[in-house]
């Protein structure tokens, strides 16, 4: 069972989430669950691999909740598609908000998980909001990270100026009226440079998983913020929550979720490699995300 609701933040900028709640079997709102917030990838919305993490975890016992990001999808905002890594990393605790009153959720049972750009997000809340109890993230990207040194890591931050100076430009053009888009996964298959980025083109803009909200690029001006973020800012000394990273053995991105794991202050860690699975295939993939959940489910149950 499930439901559309809409979250209010207090976020200074007065967007509101659009969202769905999902129920575990059997629910009875005279008794308390524990809850998960669930966050979308970058460019994601909370029809795709949010909402199926979503409702899979409420199969495991939990009041789920799926969202857009302030600004995307179905949620309010302006401008449209802003990806700036601080409000969305509020918007995770502005959920949280949102759960601490219901009065069926244990509010001292709240954990958090994420998918790409949406796991390192997660982090980011986990680390300056302790009523996050548990951390799960899978196919993690640190936005920041990710731009400044490249899908692989092959970048130096340095070299990431000019991305800067676009972001910048960009800023200046808008206000004349410009539109600036910026992609945030191949626009087309083409330009995709290995095949798991022509999977993540395939996933936005094929019937593979395409969304008319989703429409796979983010405003220009966003690289301001995201250039100089890290979504692991003082991991090592606030990161205390309980953790569980999932990435695949093949994924070009898995070394961002070694770092994380690396840096957490957490004392209660764990890692788990899909083998054989790239980026993209935690997303949608049936037998991946089985496994992901497998390990996820019995995780928040323990933790939470």
């Amino acid at each position: 069972m499930s439901e559309n609701i809409s979250i209010q933040t207090l976020n200074g900028y007065g967007t509101t989430l659009a969202a769905v709640i999902n129920f575990p079997e059997g629910f009875d709102a005279s008794k308390t669950y524990p809850a998960i917030v669930v966050s979308h990838p970058g460019g994601g919305v909370k029809e795709q691999a949010a909402g199926l993490y979503a409702g899979k975890l409420a199969e495991h016992g939990f009041v789920t909740v799926a969202y857009d990001a302030s600004f995307q999808g179905a949620s309010t905002g302006e401008p449209r598609q802003l990806e700036n890594p601080h409000i969305r990393t509020e918007d995770v605790s502005a959920v949280v908000d949102y759960l601490t009153t219901l009065g069926y959720v244990d509010s001292s049972r709240i954990g958090a998980m994420g998918i790409c750009a949406g796991a390192g997000y997660t982090a980011n809340a986990a680390i300056n909001d302790p009523r996050i109890k548990a951390v799960g993230t899978v196919s993690l990207v640190n936005i920041g990270q990710m731009f400044r040194n490249g899908w692989t890591n092959d970048v130096a931050d340095a070299d990431a100026a000019p991305l800067l100076a676009m972001g910048a430009e960009a800023r200046t053009t808008d206000v004349q009226g410009k539109d600036n888009p910026f992609p945030l996964a191949p626009m087309r298959e083409e330009e995709a440079p290995n095949e798991e980025l022509r999977q993540a083109w395939e996933y936005y803009h094929t019937p593979r998983c395409e969304h008319p909200n989703a429409p796979g690029f983010m405003t220009t001006r966003s690289l301001s913020q995201i250039i100089t973020y890290d979504a692991f800012h003082k991991a090592e000394a606030f990161l205390r929550q309980p953790l569980l990273v999932i990435a695949g053995s093949e994924a070009g991105s898995k070394w961002m979720s070694d770092d994380l794991f690396a840096r957490a202050a957490s004392k209660d860690k764990s890692f788990h490699v899909v083998e054989g699975s790239n980026h993209m295939e935690l997303y949608d993939g049936e037998k991946e995300v089985a496994e992901a959940v497998s390990k996820l489910g019995p995780f928040f149950t323990d933790k939470l």
